[in-house]
This record gives C-alpha cells, structure tokens and sequence, in this order.
C-alpha cells in the first residue's frame, strides 16, 4: 500500500520544451551529449559549481555571452497548468500521504519559475510538500541510485510503500532497482492529475 509519493517537477508539473531547448543550445555551439559539456552541465545540475562558474565557463570557452546563455538555457521551461496546482494542493490538503518534491534542477532554472510565476505561486506549491528536494542543493542527481536511498534514509520511508512519478524512463527504471513502485508518465499522453486512475491497482 502507498503511503509516500516522490514527484518530478519538469513535464509533472512545469511543461518543458526539450526540443527547442536542445536547438537552442545547439545554435549556441552547445551540445548537452558531447564530452567536454558534459561534465559541466552535471556538475552544474548537482550545484558543485555556482552560476557564475557555469556561465563563465561557456564565455570562455565557447565565446557565449551571458545573456544568449541565460536565454537558452530557460528556453526549456514554459508554462505551469493551474489544474496541476489544484491537484497537489488538494492532495496535501486530504494528508492521506506524505508527499516529496525531487527534481534535477539548477539554479536558473529554480530563479526563472520564481520570477515567471511570483513566490506567492511558487511557494503555495513548494509548501505541499514535506521537503522539496533539487540537486543543486543536495548534491546528488538522477538517475543515480543514491539519491533515492537519500530520501529514502532522510524521511525514513519503505521503498515498498513509496511511488516515484518522473517523465524520464531511466530515472523510473533506476527507482525500481531499490524495490520504489514507479510510474513512467508520458506528457502529452497523461497527466498528474490521473495518477488515482491511472495508478489505482497501488493505492
């Protein structure tokens, strides 16, 4: 039986555009698969190094001046159904689970949905859950199995009681290595705001 739910936060709740944001890099001399960008954009993601490291490093050695960097880099985010607000709200509110927050996000992306949407949005949605977890700010990332018994560790939770939401295939299939029940969700084909019909045979 469920008694605790990990979220994702892109395309569970904030709608991205991974194409265009992939195209946008791309256009910049950035490749998010090549070798030597790589390193970088992780270590970003974890928070090893700070924003203005991050964007140093693109100015220097690829010639990117801050601005067309910051541009593309929030080109990946979009828009924030309300109807997706309601359901977690609504589901905080019954307390029939404890609910979790985890999220490969960095720094400017974190900064852009607070500015996009005001803090009175972003924390009447961070506030729903019991801790709210981005990478930049523990230090581990998806789709390593660490990160999971971290939260599993931290809040004392039974992976057997435990789902895990996320868009992203190998982060699913890494949770279900510890034993956490997954669900793989597909934007554009299913929503969050299914998860009591799509997923009823858990809960």
């Amino acid at each position: 039986m469920i008694k605790n739910i990990i979220f994702d936060f892109g395309d569970i709740f904030i709608n991205l555009d991974k194409k265009r944001f992939a195209k946008e890099l791309q256009d910049l001399g950035i490749s998010q698969e090549a070798e030597a960008n790589l390193p970088i954009l992780n270590e970003y993601e974890m928070g090893m190094i700070s924003t203005e490291e991050f964007v140093a490093f693109f100015e220097t050695k690829l010639n990117v001046p801050k601005e067309k960097l910051v541009e593309a880099w929030n080109s990946i985010l979009l828009d924030f159904p309300k109807k997706r607000l309601n359901f977690i709200q609504e589901l905080a509110k019954s307390k029939k689970y404890r609910l979790f927050l985890l999220s490969n996000t960095n720094d400017l992306h974190i900064s852009w949905v607070k500015n996009e949407f005001g803090m009175e949005f972003y924390n009447s949605f961070k506030n729903c859950f019991e801790q709210f977890y981005l990478t930049h700010e523990i230090h581990l990332r998806k789709p390593n199995v660490d990160i999971y018994e971290f939260v599993l560790n931290e809040n004392n939770l039974i992976a057997e009681e435990t789902l895990f939401i996320d868009d992203t295939k190998q982060n699913t299939d890494s949770a279900n290595t510890i034993g956490i029940h997954t669900w793989n969700l597909i934007p554009g084909e299913e929503e969050v705001t299914e998860l009591f019909t799509k997923k009823e045979n858990l809960f």
